[in-house]
């Protein structure tokens, strides 16, 4: 559920970034995917967690703990736009691998480098600073109290407890009044979005003017109250009427409740400008919403529609390599192509 406010009878045509919005949509459509990417270690995450839900959690256990909302901002911006093309590759997993933090931070600036014309120049240059924490795996040890042998061992999870909630809760999907719902399989979390809208933010806001942290900030927060409500969509919305307002307002004050008092009033303040797209947080934020909601959809309808001459004509699955004549020679004889 998305709508806390009454829609006005009409809405005024107002100018947004064309240009920049463009630019980005193709790296932003990589970097959802994500939500879809996991790895062996996902396995002692909590239900096999996405590389979304993960980053999540991670951001919400950082900011806990202190961090800087501008500074946990970039890092995850830093870090989705990485993973676009590394996937599961990331910072600790390169050091794993014996590569210097030199060695790891070049690889992630390949990565980075590749989107460089998706990006306005100064978040550009904001990630590109941030790599090198990235490689130093300043995460390490809240990588293990999240993921490693500890979790589930009777230690603290450091992540305020509504973040695993929200990574099982389901999204409603498509939903219209009055209409069945539009079921798609699997469903994303509502971690898995609120991270896309908070790293989405975090790469739009230059271009409306908006503070990162703030954008990231309001992202990760915007469905607090899905921690406890099931997701019924727009439809669930219209159904409990005059009763929604104060029910997300009132899950919502139940959860920033657990958060320390500083954190807790910066969220809130953000989480009231959401009602209108005035405020540059704001229209950032509006804007990373909806991109994410659609390009949602449209991964299942681009999957759905998959053919195999894709992957091996497009994607070059039987890529060039010094034994891709025989690759070719086996296809040909089984006829498989």
């Amino acid at each position: 559920m998305t709508q806390t406010a009454p829609r006005p009878a009409r809405q005024d045509v107002v100018e947004v970034p064309r240009d920049a919005l463009r630019a980005a949509l193709p790296l932003l459509r990589e970097i959802g995917d994500l939500k879809r990417v996991r790895t062996a270690d996902s396995g002692t995450s909590p239900a096999g967690a996405s590389m979304a839900e993960r980053a999540f959690r991670r951001s919400w256990a950082e900011l806990a703990r202190g961090g800087d909302p501008h500074e946990v901002a970039v890092r995850a911006g830093a870090a989705a736009v990485a993973g676009a093309r590394l996937a599961g590759v990331d910072g600790p997993v390169l050091r794993r691998c014996g590569l210097t933090a030199d060695e790891a931070a070049d690889v992630l600036g390949r990565s980075v480098a590749q989107h460089a014309d998706s990006l306005g120049p100064s978040t550009y240059a904001l990630l590109r600073a941030a790599l090198p924490d990235l490689a130093e795996d300043p995460h390490g040890a809240l990588h293990e109290d999240l993921y490693g042998a500890p979790y589930g061992s009777g230690g603290e999870d450091p992540a305020p407890r509504f973040a695993a909630a929200l990574c099982a809760q389901p999204r409603a999907g498509a939903t219209c009044p009055g209409r069945p719902r539009l079921m798609v399989e699997p469903p994303e979390s509502h971690g898995d979005h609120c991270w896309a809208v908070a790293v989405y933010g975090v790469l739009l806001a230059e271009a409306f003017g908006a503070e990162p942290g703030d954008v990231f900030l309001l992202g990760l927060g915007h469905h607090l109250h899905n921690a406890v409500l099931p997701d019924a969509g727009f439809s669930g919305e219209e159904l409990l009427g005059e009763h929604l307002t104060g029910v997300i307002a009132r899950l919502t004050a139940e959860q920033l409740a657990v958060l320390p008092g500083p954190l807790a009033a910066r969220l809130g303040s953000l989480l009231a400008l959401r009602e209108a797209a005035e405020a540059p947080v704001a229209r950032a934020f509006h804007a990373a919403d909806v991109l994410d909601r659609v390009l949602q959809v449209r991964h299942h309808a681009r999957a759905a529609a998959f053919t195999a001459e894709q992957a091996l004509d497009d994607l070059d699955l039987v890529h060039p390599c010094a034994v891709s004549g025989f690759h070719r020679a086996v296809l040909d004889a089984a006829e498989a192509v």
